[in-house]
């Protein structure tokens, strides 16, 4: 996600770029790119999950760099998860109508956050960092749980993304919407 000129943008644009962030595959698919030819990993499930840990990614890095007095944090965190819900249905409903087999998307997404959150609070090596817990989930959720690619893949994708966004916001000011 690029850093954009100093902007004075409304909660609904900001969770508008958040999530046109969140479900953007240019950096899955770089990092698929980079992996090495003769890995043991099923790459379908690989960018898979990729893509959800980026999509949950987002969502946490708006509660990490939000102080948690702003008073837009909860409007734009909101906003966003709403603006996410539309997209997983969206993909539901494609996914039905061209393979037959019905999904909730939404719902993949609240079990995979479920299964981060308990890694998180498990965190049975003590890790300060998020990210050297979220690699071994990540490598977990995509059936490899001793893959050191996957591992460091997963770490990466977390800290990128958070990264992004945490750029993203202190680049943005968050302009008042006037009373209509």
């Amino acid at each position: 996600m690029t850093a954009p000129e100093p902007q004075n943008l409304t909660v609904p644009e900001i969770a508008q770029n958040l999530a046109a962030f969140a479900i953007d595959r240019t950096d899955l698919k770089e990092i698929l790119a980079a992996l090495p030819e003769e890995t043991q990993l099923n790459l379908t499930t690989f960018e898979y999950e990729l893509g959800i840990l980026k999509i949950l990614s987002v969502g946490w890095g708006i509660s990490f760099f939000m102080a948690a007095e702003d008073k837009n944090k909860t409007p734009l965190s909101e906003s966003f998860w709403h603006m996410i819900k539309e997209i997983s249905e969206n993909i539901s409903t494609l996914t039905e109508t061209t393979t037959g087999h019905q999904i909730d998307y939404f719902k993949i997404l609240k079990e995979r956050l479920d299964t981060y959150i308990e890694h998180l609070q498990a965190n049975p090596q003590g890790a300060a960092d998020p990210a050297a817990v979220m690699g071994p989930a990540f490598a977990g959720a995509c059936g490899c749980p001793d893959n050191a690619i996957a591992v460091l893949t997963g770490s990466k994708m977390f800290s990128l993304t958070l990264g992004a966004v945490k750029e993203y916001l202190g680049a943005v000011t968050i302009k008042d919407i006037p009373p209509s």
